[in-house]
């Protein structure tokens, strides 16, 4: 299975930088979209041969999630099951045969880190549910996850100590991940590849000098870690302050 995921940053700006391109050219069996800003009835998009299946924050222009998959889930269900996080269209579970495919938008800390107390309680709550979906079906999740998890993921480590997003406590969030069961693909097979993001900030040229982050993953179960092919990062494709991340798994 070929498995994406992309940070849209908008999906009406993004179809018009080359989205569908990427998309019919990728031909993925699942492509997961974050941030597609939308509300229900703002787009209609004709995917022939996928089921389409979209999470909506309740706030306008703003979040969102989306899932397009060609063959047809058991179960598709949205957020988390807590009141508290499942107003901002950030999560997707899909089901299938052999796994639990999440499409995920994990909230950004904010600059001054107004909201990290909330990503604390977030990512508390949401390793409680995919712990919870371990026990039935191994997991992979994958979207923005907004944290670097080491200086190795992001050009300037130093300057950007305890800015969102490259927090003490984001990374140690996501090392419990981690040791909880999970793999990062793309470390998994690039362990000590530098120099290779999926984002970039739109000011100071960020892109052009690839001064970036990688924030965007596939988190996949040990359990599935043999059937891993592959994992990549397109840093070739425009269209978004994100490029779109891929995991090759024989599932």
């Amino acid at each position: 299975m070929k498995l994406i995921s992309w940070n849209v940053n908008g999906l009406r700006a993004c179809m018009g930088k080359g989205f569908r391109d990427f998309f019919n050219e990728a031909d993925a069996d699942v492509f997961c979209l974050n941030e597609t800003k939308l509300q229900e009835g703002q787009i209609d998009l004709d995917l022939t041969g996928y089921h389409q299946y979209w999470n909506y924050a309740e706030k306008k222009g703003y979040s969102g999630v989306a899932l397009f998959t060609k063959k047809e889930p058991l179960n598709v269900t949205y957020g988390i099951g807590a009141e508290e996080h499942d107003h901002e269209g950030r999560v997707i579970t899909a089901e299938y045969d052999d796994f639990y495919l999440i499409a995920v938008y994990v909230p950004n800390s904010q600059r001054e880190l107004t909201r990290l107390d909330y990503r604390m309680k977030w990512e508390e709550d949401f390793l409680k549910y995919i712990l919870k979906l371990e026990k039935k079906k191994p997991v992979i999740y994958c979207g923005d996850l907004n944290v670097a998890h080491k200086e190795i993921d992001l050009k300037n480590p130093k300057t950007n100590h305890q800015n969102a997003g490259f927090t003490d406590e984001e990374r140690a969030c996501f090392s419990k991940v981690l040791e909880s069961g999970y793999t990062d693909s793309f470390r998994f097979f690039y362990p000590d590849m530098t120099d290779i993001y999926s984002w970039w900030s739109y000011m100071f040229k960020s892109r052009e000098k690839n001064a970036g982050w990688r924030i965007d993953y596939f988190v996949v179960s040990n359990k599935l870690e043999k059937k891993m092919q592959d994992a990549k990062i397109h840093t070739e494709i425009m269209g978004s302050d994100h490029c779109p991340v891929e995991l090759d798994i024989d599932i």
